[in-house]
């Protein structure tokens, strides 16, 4: 797995986290969100930058990511690579 970003804040009521970018990611990566009470993977269905549907999100950049589970501040997400 390869780190590609880490959660700056959470939105519970819209089941949305913001990613702080470290490495490319895209719609339709696969990616495992993780942290002290965090553990699950899903894939990267949409990504949104200043509320704009992004295909590509590249290091430094602050995207929107809907999730399929309550993630916290500091959980770092990965891309789960293909074998």
């Amino acid at each position: 797995m390869e780190k590609v970003g880490e959660v700056t804040h959470y939105y519970t009521r819209i089941g949305v986290a913001v990613i702080r970018v470290t490495a490319p990611m895209r719609v339709g990566d696969r990616i495992a969100i993780k942290g002290h009470t965090t553990n699950f993977e899903q894939a990267v269905e949409s990504m949104q930058i200043e509320h704009e549907d992004v295909e590509e999100a590249r290091p430094g950049e602050l995207v929107g990511l809907k999730v399929v589970d309550r993630v916290r501040k500091g959980d770092i997400v990965y891309k789960v690579l293909e074998e």
